[in-house]
Parts: structure tokens; sequence; C-alpha cells
């Protein structure tokens, strides 16, 4: 069997080389503008040792921008981590953006330095990075809140939404040839199963989706039971996943 074939990562390269030099330029010379320069962070250990501080605009913002848009693309990626790596990509890039822009204005200006508000702005982008470089690998690190209760519907896929809801009487969804209830189905061990089966697909990358026909027919109940079961796979799939992540029973 031919697998799909994957686009190679060579032209990347060649995508990434110009724009990261046009960013590193731009940032550093904002970080000029903005009172950014060489200091001497070893005093009396090293003091020959310098080092000019505007690096860190570029390497803190486009790093973390990258971090986070890697996050929020990654399949895995659960409940607030992936809201949280979105949201904070997408205001990263624009960040990035804005920060070339007043660059070349004021360059293009021959501004001397840059106006206070741009220079108040340019001095908070280090500590706002750390901050949101800690707490975006704080939530990838800890997953969903086992007891939470709200992170179940990470497990959910975009085709599921709202099919539960449906009415047990629907024509279209009746099981014409569901045998009898079964009083002798363990409910434990069918949510244990399914459970199962969601944490080894999603941790595959793929999406899960369950399949109330064959559920029915198995147990012999009738959809709610068998949607019931599967939202409470659901949440023990995401205390599992949760307790993975966090090294608990490990």
């Amino acid at each position: 069997m031919t697998g799909a074939r994957t686009m190679p990562r060579w032209p990347l390269f060649l995508i990434a080389a110009p724009a990261a030099v046009a960013v590193w330029s731009g940032w550093v010379g904002l970080g000029a503008l903005c009172g950014f320069g060489i200091v001497h962070p070893l005093p009396g250990i090293a003091d020959g040792f310098r080092l000019n501080t505007a690096i860190t605009l570029p390497v803190g913002v486009e790093a973390y921008g990258a971090y986070a848009l890697g996050a929020w693309l990654t399949p895995g990626t659960t409940g607030a981590a992936r809201k949280f790596a979105k949201r904070s990509a997408i205001g990263a890039l624009a960040l990035g953006m804005t920060g070339q822009v007043i660059y070349h204005l004021l360059a293009a200006a021959h501004a001397a330095r840059a106006p206070w508000p741009v220079v108040m702005l340019v001095s908070c982008l280090p500590v706002v990075s750390l901050a949101f470089g800690a707490a975006l690998a704080h939530l990838l690190r800890t997953g969903p809140d086992p007891d939470s209760g709200a992170d179940p519907d990470d497990f959910r896929t975009e085709d599921e939404t709202g099919t539960e809801d449906s009415a047990d009487d629907d024509p279209d969804t009746r099981t014409d040839d569901r045998p009898p209830p079964d009083p002798d189905v363990d409910r434990d061990a069918l949510v244990a199963e399914l459970a199962a089966d969601i944490v080894a697909t999603t941790s595959a990358g793929e999406r899960w989706r369950p399949d109330y026909r064959d559920l029915e027919i198995r147990t012999g109940f009738r959809r709610s039971w068998c949607e019931k079961a599967v939202r409470d796979a659901r949440a023990a799939a995401a205390r599992t996943d949760a307790g993975s992540r966090t090294g608990v029973g490990a």
C-alpha cells in the first residue's frame, strides 16, 4: 500500500531565512531606538563580557509566536492550552508585524529615538513574552483538570457537535435490529473500553467518532443510554490524559 506523499520541508528554509533576517534586523533596530543597547551583565565576574539587549526582542517575541503556533496546531493539545495557544499565537504574530511597521516608519523618517509610547510598549515585551511562555508551558504540561468536568468536550470532534442531542425516536437514528437490552452489560467496562479507544485515537492525532449503531446492537439499549456512556467515556479519557501529562498513576 502506498502511503500519502509528504511535502518536502527544505522550501521552508528559503521562506524562513529572508524573513528571519528582516525580522531580526527590524527588532534590533527598534530596540536601539528604544534604549536597548550594550550592557555588562556580569560585572566583577567577567568584566569583558558584553551583551546587546536589543537581541532579546526578536528572540523572545518571535520565538514565543512560533512556540504558541506549534502548540495550537499540534494534534492532542486540549482544552485551555489550545485556546490560549491560538489566541496568543495570533497576538504574537500581530505584535511582530506591528513592531516591523513601527521600526520602518521611524527609520524612513530618520528618527534618532522612538516616541515614549513606543518605548514603553517595547520595554515590556521581554517580560510579557516570559509570562506567556511560562503560562503556555504550564497549560501544556498539566492538561485538562480531571475534576473540572469541562474538558471532556476536547475529545469531541467537530462533526459530532450536536449529534448527542438528537431525539431518541428519530427514525433516521433508530436501530430496527437492536436486540432487547442485555441486563448483564457491564457499563463500567464498556466506558473503560471506549475511554481507552478515545485516548489511543487522539494520541495518534486522529479524530475519534462513536459508532452508536454498533453500541446499540452490542448492548441492546437505546441511543440515549449509549450517548451517556460515551459522555462518561470522554470524561474518563480526559482524566487519563491529564494523569499522563502530570505523571499521576505512572
